[in-house]
């Protein structure tokens, strides 16, 4: 292997959940944060849960304007 071009490999990476989970692993990063680990994800836990990713609809309205999903009129003319 070639000196000097890898990253530095962390042995005591804490992995943060956004349930409030955490647990430590290895990683190149030092602090990794999620939105869903095996503590909350549905697949595990076996119940639905609804997760919001920082109100994407809201976002788009917010860029575009609310006037993006209303009908067209068309031209007569």
């Amino acid at each position: 292997m070639k000196e000097g071009i890898h990253p530095k490999y962390h042995e005591d990476c804490t992995v943060t959940c956004g349930c409030g989970n955490s647990f430590t692993t290895g990683s190149t990063l030092q602090k990794i944060t999620v939105e869903i680990c095996s503590a909350c994800h549905p697949f595990f836990t076996g119940t639905q849960k609804f997760v919001d990713t920082a109100g994407r609809v809201e976002k788009f309205q917010k860029k575009f304007g609310s006037n993006y999903f209303k009908p067209k009129t068309p031209n007569k003319g």
